[in-house]
């Protein structure tokens, strides 16, 4: 593990706020998911895949996308249950890294950088470890990697609740009883530590998403049932065998970049460092005043930390 680089600020395009990229339905009926493009704005730009966390959607990703879009042409997933996508038959870390090999796989874009977030940086690195053939770099920000004491998350408080027979119908019913700019406005203080990053449009698409998700049936499952695969997932990873996801990141051999805020209220702040501890050819940035979506509350500084890592590893002209 080494400190992470920074490319120069001025390598990347003005600020701007992009709309939400278009996306497009794949797979077969009643079992698609939405996928997002980010066009590059190079002929040379080499393929991208972005997943998203818990509760979230690629539209985590505009702003990130956006400012690396002259060196990546970008995909960004909605996973099954979440955003546009449909539900999911199972809401695992193995099922969801099933559904990105697969589309990888179909699309024939691999090697990807592939860039994870949350939950999201958790699948990445299952699809890393399984597939090194699709992988050219790996992006980790504030992946949830397992950790034993959950009062070093938010999440700690929906535990309980996981013990709780139809606890789908209890979620459901309290996620109605909240406006959606309330429940935006939670959302925003518990993955964010300043505020005031988060632009007014990044708000206004934050309440439209929740006012959409709260007319799909399947959201309080999906929600669940997450929880439940990333407890699970946190269990296995201290038993023996090779499932145990600490297991899978030290087998990994794409170079990676991890990113941690060291605010995060969601994932205990010392998990990145111990994640670039365990990936062999890793580099570490930590980040002060920064949250759990690094990529949404400081995207030029996560941008450059990308391009330095991409800067490493360009293929050599001709290749």
């Amino acid at each position: 593990m080494r400190d992470a680089l920074l490319a120069a600020d001025d390598l990347l395009p003005e600020d701007r706020m992009p709309p939400p990229w278009l996306g497009r339905r794949v797979g077969p009926e009643g079992s698609t998911v939405y996928i997002r493009d980010t066009p590059a704005t190079t002929a040379d730009a080499e393929p991208a895949f972005y997943v998203h966390g818990l509760g979230g959607s690629s539209q985590n990703w505009t702003d990130l996308a956006g400012l690396l879009a002259g060196r990546l042409d970008g995909e960004a997933i909605d996973l099954p249950g979440f955003g546009n996508s449909d539900p999911g038959d199972r809401y695992t870390i193995a099922s969801f890294a099933d559904r990105v090999i697969g589309h990888l796989d179909q699309s024939g874009r691999g090697p990807v950088h592939l860039l994870g977030n949350s939950l999201g940086g958790a699948i990445a690195v299952r699809v890393a470890g399984r597939r090194p053939d699709l992988v050219r770099t790996l992006t980790l920000i504030s992946p949830a990697m397992p950790f034993l004491d959950p009062r070093r998350s938010l999440q700690g408080r929906m535990l309980p609740l996981l013990a709780i027979p139809r606890a789908e119908r209890l979620m459901a019913r309290r996620l109605a009883q909240i406006p959606p700019e309330e429940m935006a406005r939670q959302v925003i203080e518990a993955c964010v530590a300043d505020t005031s990053r988060i632009g007014e449009q990044r708000r206004l698409e934050t309440i439209e998403e929740i006012r959409i998700r709260g007319t799909a049936a399947h959201y309080a499952s999906a929600y669940l049932g997450t929880l439940r695969g990333i407890v699970s997932e946190f269990v296995r990873a201290y038993l023996p065998g090779d499932r145990s996801l600490w297991r899978t990141a030290a087998r990994i051999t794409a170079p990676t970049l991890v990113i941690g805020g060291r605010q995060d209220r969601l994932v205990d702040v010392r998990v990145a460092p111990q994640v670039a501890g365990v990936i062999p050819d890793s580099r570490l940035l930590m980040l002060d005043g920064v949250g759990h979506v690094a990529q949404m509350e400081v995207p030029r500084t996560v941008a450059r930390a990308v391009l330095a890592l991409l800067d490493e590893h360009r293929d050599p002209v001709g290749a």
